[in-house]
């Protein structure tokens, strides 16, 4: 099957670029025409941050194809408002959404890879693990995806597509019958004690796990408990 790739023009320190699109809808096309080309089924997703969402929006649009779903860190809903950040997270992201502000701060100054994944993460990264992050990254224009993700986190309503979308799909999670992980890492980041709730309450055939002390980035600083959860749930999963 051949892939097809939505490209638009941005604006980049004065000049025009041309490049692949970043939006939601995008990594969605992106997404379906891979696992369509591989002739997938039964898949079983295990999903971090912004990966959450494209992993519900695909169950949301092929349930017969997805077998379970495991998430950690990720957004499952649009916000509301800015109340859902704290005081630091609130500003830093409304600077990011920002025309110019975010540009320089992510593409020229490449804040996520050079400031808040070694600051954020519990565990310490060594230069190895480091470059590895940055090596997609190398430049301005390899940012863009970075940037962009920033700009699709629906925040009171907007951006109105990813928003609709987001919500349709957490509305067909609560009706998918599929079995569900959620691993969170003490009181989280992303996914807190709230939603942790709602998920307790709102979602069917859910396993909760708790990985222990971390922070957003779960899977670095907690990888032996995520690995550990995910084989005790893919085995149950796997008898049923």
């Amino acid at each position: 099957m051949a892939m097809r790739f939505v490209h638009r023009d941005v604006a980049v320190a004065g000049t025009s670029m041309h490049y692949l699109g970043y939006h939601l809808a995008d990594h969605v096309a992106h997404l379906e025409a891979f696992l369509a080309a591989l002739d997938l089924h039964d898949i079983v997703f295990v999903a971090h941050d912004w990966g959450v969402a494209l992993a519900l929006e695909y169950l949301r649009r092929h349930p017969k194809r997805v077998a379970a779903v495991a998430f950690m860190e990720g957004h499952l809903r649009p916000l509301p408002d800015w109340s859902d950040f704290d005081a630091g997270g609130r500003e830093l992201f409304q600077r990011l959404r920002t025309p110019g502000a975010g540009e320089q701060l992510v593409l020229e100054e490449n804040l996520f890879l050079d400031v808040v994944l070694p600051t954020a993460t519990r565990r310490p990264l060594d230069a190895t693990d480091l470059a590895e992050y940055r090596r997609p990254y190398p430049t301005p224009r390899s940012r863009l995806p970075l940037l962009q993700w920033t700009r699709e986190i629906p925040i009171g309503g907007e951006p109105a597509r990813t928003a609709t979308s987001m919500a349709g799909a957490w509305a067909n999670l609560v009706a998918s019958p599929v079995p569900k992980l959620l691993i969170h890492g003490g009181a989280g980041v992303v996914l807190g004690a709230d939603k942790v709730t709602m998920c307790r309450s709102e979602l069917s055939d859910l396993t909760v796990v708790d990985a222990g002390d971390a922070g957003h980035f779960l899977p670095e600083d907690r990888p032996h408990a995520v690995a550990a959860a995910l084989s005790s749930w893919l085995a149950r999963v796997s008898r049923t």
